[in-house]
């Protein structure tokens, strides 16, 4: 039996991280508050401005376009990515030596920087030189995705979906190994079809990880920069603009730290709540 003394002396080991999480987090973030609701002319002097920059962001036609190809680029990538991941999940091998191959495999796009993802994606596709580019021009389909919003758009989630669709894959294989044999077996005594062993046990088995999965690719989505800027950067025009890169444009291209900051907090917050929608399911599913 361990003393009530020794479980209160581990807060002193979580000490160290809430000061870390503070400084790394709570800091930036009243710094990002300060400037949303106020105006400065520099030498840090500020003027209070209230909800002015709330309004003017919530009100723009250029937030409510980002925010439109932010959700329309998510949903895409999830509806793509999670059943793909799941069918190749499937189709992995359970035991011998081709499942560590596999899973390495299925972990390099992972371990690949996101700028140089971005890179590799930009040469691999460029009209003249790039390997999918030139093959494409030179069957006769009209690509550029430097000058052609909906050629952009396909790259951009063909990037995203081979660099993250290993993600999917290795939750979705975790859930489906940790499945007792026994449950097929009975399946096979029962004489039950490839498709109703899925429904009735291997999907209802991955639902918890499937939905981490979902929410990690949505945090993953609606943070993505990195890449897009490497490949689009934005363009053509406004095409594939989305949050992430809107907000840098107006905190950095144009200085707009007042606007910039309201911005960041509704982003944030958009995140947030969202987040907070997939965590109370998870915990439902738990508790049934």
């Amino acid at each position: 039996m361990i003393s009530k003394s020794v479980k209160q002396s581990a807060w002193f080991f979580v000490i160290p991280v809430v000061f870390l999480v503070a400084f790394n987090a709570l800091i930036p973030l009243m710094t990002v508050v300060n400037y949303a609701f106020q105006e400065t002319f520099g030498d840090n002097v500020f003027f209070w401005e209230g909800l002015t920059w709330f309004e003017q962001v919530l009100n723009s036609d250029r937030f409510h376009d980002a925010f439109l190809r932010q959700i329309m680029f998510t949903s895409i990538i999830l509806l793509i990515e999670v059943p793909l991941g799941i069918a190749i999940a499937l189709s992995m091998p359970r035991k011998g030596p081709w499942v560590s191959v596999c899973l390495v495999l299925m972990a390099l796009p992972l371990l690949i920087p996101w700028n140089v993802v971005g890179a590799m994606w930009n040469i691999f596709a460029l009209p003249d030189i790039g390997l999918l580019g030139y093959s494409l021009n030179a069957i006769g389909i009209d690509y550029n995705f430097t000058q052609q919003p909906i050629s952009a758009w396909i790259t951009t989630i063909l990037m995203d979906v081979w660099h993250w669709t290993s993600l999917v894959v290795l939750l979705a294989y975790a859930g489906l190994t940790a499945i007792p044999e026994a449950y097929y077996q009975a399946a096979k005594i029962d004489g039950a079809s490839k498709w109703a062993v899925f429904k009735w046990i291997q999907l209802p088995k991955m639902k918890r990880v499937l939905t981490i999965a979902i929410l990690l690719r949505f945090m993953d989505s609606f943070m993505i920069y990195t890449e897009l800027i490497v490949l689009t950067g934005g363009g053509p025009g406004n095409s594939t603009t989305l949050l992430s890169i809107d907000l840098v444009k107006l905190a950095l291209g144009q200085f707009d730290l007042g606007p910039a900051a309201a911005m960041s907090l509704v982003y944030f917050f958009v995140v947030l709540l969202i987040c907070w929608v997939f965590y109370t399911l998870m915990m439902k599913n738990e508790q049934q």
